[in-house]
């Protein structure tokens, strides 16, 4: 009998139903082996660690729902949720805000559009540590761009990242620089827009608010309930800025919870606190996130939804 006799007979063996799910889970099996070793094993393994005692170099030990309860006590964690709670506030609304600005710009039919559309879009593919080390080219009070034309018009220009009081306004300027991804998700919800409700206000004799406030918000709005979600998580877990910026100072004026969170499990060593911290992170971020799905139902309009 042949080899290929030999395999026939036994492929016949399985039902096509069976060889069928053999076949899908041999595809599938790179993405849930990767899964399992990178996703599931270090979340369920942080989640142990959360409550032990972990020091580097030492073995971990139990120690219930300590780490947690040393939060309340700890001036870092309260800062780091400070500083994190005010740039999400400035960094979420104002990035929504100039995206759909410059989404609305770009969606006209101007010469040149594509051209604009890639220089707005590729920030977003740029590493975060290049931007970061671009704006600290920008704002450095001493050479930086910003302040050298001040120079020029007589103006002091301030501290930016070494002034507590202006290190995370700078931060969060840059945040606003990198909505190219947001822009590109709101041009196709433009796009998405049927021409014939900007006519029937302009018949009703509408003008451009109008047509911004009754069409474009409301038809707009499920595409803004996605982009605030992803920013709203993307702004909790804020690093690479402050890290190469100001390395959370000055002051601590720009130690997020992330960075709060790097520099005790790798500069203190003290990967039970750490975990714990991560944990506490993923609730936060779940509550807020579920907060705004919540509130969709009394700002987001869904066009398939109407009675």
């Amino acid at each position: 009998m042949s080899v290929r006799s030999v395999a026939s007979t036994r492929t016949s063996r399985f039902s096509p139903a069976t060889r069928e799910a053999l076949t899908f889970y041999a595809m599938v099996s790179p993405w849930i082996i990767g899964f399992l070793v990178f996703v599931a094993y270090p979340s369920l393994r942080s989640l142990y660690l959360s409550f032990t005692h972990y020091l580097v170099g030492r073995d971990p030990s139990w120690a219930g729902f300590d780490n947690f309860s040393r939060m309340a006590h700890d001036a870092n964690f309260w800062q780091s949720m400070k500083v994190t709670g005010l740039y999400v506030l400035g960094s979420v609304p104002g990035s929504t805000i100039i995206a759909i600005a410059v989404a609305m710009l770009l969606a006209q039919n101007i010469r040149g559009v594509s051209v604009w559309r890639t220089i707005y879009f590729l920030p977003s593919v740029v590493s975060p540590v290049a931007v970061a080390v671009l704006w600290f080219y920008v704002f450095n009070p001493e050479y930086g761009l910003i302040n050298t034309l001040l120079d020029y018009i007589g103006i002091n220009g301030p501290g930016w990242i070494f002034d507590k009081d202006w290190a995370l306004l700078t931060v969060v300027f840059m945040s606003w620089w990198t909505v190219g991804g947001q822009i590109v998700i709101y041009l196709a919800g433009l796009k998405g827009i049927p021409k014939e409700l900007y006519e029937a206000v302009s018949v009703d004799g509408g003008g451009p608010w109008a047509k911004f406030r009754h069409i474009t918000i409301p038809m707009l709005s499920p595409t803004i309930f996605f982009n605030v979600v992803l920013a709203l998580i993307g702004a909790f877990q804020i690093f690479e800025g402050p890290w190469i910026l100001t390395r959370g100072g000055p002051d601590d004026a720009t130690l997020t919870y992330m960075l709060n969170l790097y520099k005790q499990a790798f500069e203190f060593g003290n990967f039970g606190y750490a975990s714990a911290l991560a944990w506490m992170l993923f609730v936060i971020i779940m509550v807020f996130t579920l907060l705004v799905f919540r509130s969709s139902s009394l700002w987001v309009y869904y066009e398939a939804e109407r009675k």
